[in-house]
């Protein structure tokens, strides 16, 4: 009796596991007959070519699956991937990444006007539509604004009267009033020589509150005032003078004589009047009691 009997009647529950042993010590391998795992192929999703060549196996070089499907795009339209693909993780050559524009404020897109730099030199010039001359309103005016003739041209001309239209403020009745020029003249000459000191460049309270003639008709007192012209270039200013009612003019009045002869025309209506009471007379007679 073997050896190999004996452990089969010791061991007889082994008889199937050492049979087992024995074939596969002795047999060829056995080969797996289940099929090799199928290779992944690559197929983008949203590529421009047909059913039919989307069902091909692509080999799994990633430059073979690239030249394969370039190959396949249709020449009119150029051949891109995906930017969401993971292929193209980085943006390709032709599709710069820009840097972003800096922030612009709103307040540098709106233009701000400029200024004019030539505002303090125009305003000087005579304003489009006005020349330097004017229509001669009276016999002793002039061609130019708030002028007058002088007093010897005047009385050259026999020229003695000034006359101005005048208005009642009770019987509310107009008529033309005339005035002496030589004697009229010669009071207000006497009033600043002796005044003149005293005013302190303001004209004083009978300028600016003017004593006005009785009314030839209903024989008011303080009732007459002198009618001004709309237009400030056919002020009779001379007639105003000799009356000393230049106090009725508005400070637009004033200031408008001021401009025109070179006088400065700012501050209250006190110091604008008493340069035009002195601007007058030294139109008239220029002396140096006239002087500012």
């Amino acid at each position: 009796m073997g050896r190999s009997e004996n452990c089969k009647r010791k061991f007889p529950e082994r008889e199937d596991e050492f049979l087992t042993l024995k074939l596969s010590s002795n047999s060829p391998p056995i080969v797996s007959e289940s099929p090799p795992p199928a290779e992944h192929t690559f197929l983008p999703p949203s590529l421009p070519f047909t059913t039919a060549a989307a069902e091909q196996r692509v080999s799994p070089s990633i430059s073979t699956t690239m030249e394969t499907l370039v190959s396949q795009a249709p020449p009119q339209i150029p051949f891109q991937f995906p930017l969401t693909h993971s292929l193209c993780a980085l943006p390709p050559p032709f599709m710069p990444v820009s840097p972003t524009p800096p922030s612009v404020s709103n307040n540098n897109l709106i233009s701000k006007p400029r200024r004019n730099s030539s505002r303090n030199t125009s305003s000087k010039k005579t304003r489009e539509g006005k020349g330097e001359t004017v229509p001669i309103s009276f016999p002793w005016a002039t061609d130019r604004r708030a002028m007058v003739r002088d007093l010897k041209y005047l009385l050259q001309r026999q020229i003695f009267t000034i006359t101005g239209n005048v208005q009642c403020k009770k019987c509310e009745r107009e008529y033309e009033m005339g005035l002496d020029l030589q004697s009229k003249f010669a009071e207000i000459e006497n009033f600043i020589a002796e005044n003149k000191s005293s005013m302190h460049d303001r004209a004083p309270s009978v300028w600016m509150y003017p004593v006005l003639p009785n009314c030839r008709y209903c024989h008011e007192e303080n009732s007459v005032k002198p009618v001004l012209a709309e237009k400030k270039r056919s002020i009779n200013w001379l007639f105003l003078l000799l009356g000393q009612m230049l106090g009725c003019c508005t400070l637009e009045h004033l200031k408008y004589f001021c401009k025109h002869t070179d006088n400065h025309r700012t501050g209250a209506k006190d110091r604008v009047l008493y340069l035009t009471y002195l601007g007058l007379c030294k139109q008239l007679d220029p002396k140096d009691l006239f002087e500012r």
